[in-house]
């Protein structure tokens, strides 16, 4: 997708609350922040997600309910591109990745977002590269953003904390993919009770860009070279160890999903949907069957790199990245077969800003009532998360 500015508004981001006609809708999350009902005396919190692909970021204000988003930016960078031959972040991929954070930096000053509620983190490829810690401290020193780099386990977490809004409540297992540029991390979880729980999780060191530049396109039919791709994502997989007979049971008898993050997911849904343009609303939280993953796929490789840029829901800057995607998500559905993948725009930004408004909530002064006992039964249930 292009470059985005705007703050995005989906029917995925609805609450049970009744809201005016023409409100926007809050994010999800099950947040009672104590801020007050309606959020507009709430302050604002960020975050900011640098990517091996992407640099994105939300600026967002708690409500009752979960947030609502009030900024948001994304630009494809590339900082990753060629780490995998080198080891090191390259000098024009570090221009390019510096000069999207100046951006978001600007954006948060004008928005007269306090520092000490933006959360700014990086991922892969200043993970893997030798030069990665070098590269945050040039973005400290040039535009005072402070990033942290986390590992695959908080991203993982982070992830999954982003989508849970998403998972079907009937469901029995859960299965969430995040695609990113430079790794997957994939998380799987069971109903234990009436929640789910996370049983385990690994992190694939392959993702979008480390796949594309380990096979590129080639001239002509493709359909050896994609599944190059797939059987090295399921080499990747398989590497990564995990077994737990019950949920591979559960999946077997229909009773688990999968849900999808990423910029090449949402890719394959608007191709799916035959977008003329990119229409958040309508892809976060969109069902897709499998044989409709594997149509989007098989139009993609149709359309080859010219016709793949030429797509609104991809354009030329995913072109060569979003058929690497689409092959992760074929080797996971292979190794985890099931119906039904949910399509999330939304994961590691949302489950840093709902952590960020958890944190900081205060008690309201029900709940605070209620632990003196002098509440009643309807502030107890006002008052609850």
């Amino acid at each position: 997708m292009p470059e985005s500015d705007d703050a995005p508004r989906g029917r995925g981001d609805r609450s049970p609350r009744r809201r005016p006609r023409n409100a926007p809708p809050a994010e999800p999350g099950g947040v009672a922040t104590g801020f007050g009902g309606s959020g507009r005396d709430a302050p604002l919190y960020g975050a900011l997600d640098l990517g091996t692909n992407n640099c994105r970021l939300l600026i967002a204000r708690p409500m009752r309910d979960g947030f609502r988003v009030v900024d948001s930016f994304s630009r494809i960078v590339r900082l990753g591109e060629g780490l995998s031959q080198s080891g090191r972040l390259e000098s024009a991929a570090m221009d390019r990745a510096y000069d999207a954070l100046a951006a978001c930096a600007e954006r948060v000053v004008r928005k007269g977002l306090d520092s000490h509620r933006l959360t700014a983190v990086a991922t892969q490829a200043c993970r893997q590269a030798e030069n990665g810690e070098a590269f945050i401290e040039r973005v400290r020193l040039g535009t005072g953003l402070r990033l942290r780099i986390i590992d695959p386990a908080e991203e993982a977490r982070l992830s999954v904390r982003g989508c849970l809004n998403l998972f079907d409540p009937r469901a029995e297992a859960v299965l969430v993919i995040d695609v990113g540029g430079g790794s997957t991390e994939l998380s799987w979880l069971k109903k234990v009770g009436r929640e789910m729980e996370t049983v385990g999780w690994m992190s694939a060191p392959i993702g979008v860009v480390t796949l594309a530049e380990r096979h590129p396109e080639p001239a002509g039919s493709g359909v050896d070279w994609y599944e190059a791709m797939v059987a090295d994502v399921e080499a990747a997989l398989a590497a990564g160890g995990f077994a737990d007979p019950e949920i591979t049971r559960l999946f077997a008898a229909g009773r688990g999903h999968i849900v999808g993050t990423s910029g090449a997911i949402t890719s394959l849904a608007g191709i799916h949907l035959n977008l003329r343009r990119y229409q958040r609303d309508r892809i976060d939280g969109l069902w897709m069957t499998r044989g409709q993953c594997d149509a989007a796929t098989a139009r993609l490789q149709a359309l080859g790199p010219i016709g793949r840029a030429a797509e609104a829901c991809i354009g030329p800057d995913r072109a060569d990245l979003v058929l690497a995607g689409a092959a992760i998500l074929e080797a996971v559905q292979r190794a985890w077969p099931c119906d039904r993948v949910r399509v999330a725009d939304r994961g590691l930004r949302e489950g840093l800003l709902l952590d960020a408004m958890r944190g900081d909530r205060k008690p309201s002064r029900r709940r605070r009532s209620h632990r003196r006992g002098q509440g009643s039964g309807r502030d107890q249930a006002a008052g609850g998360d």
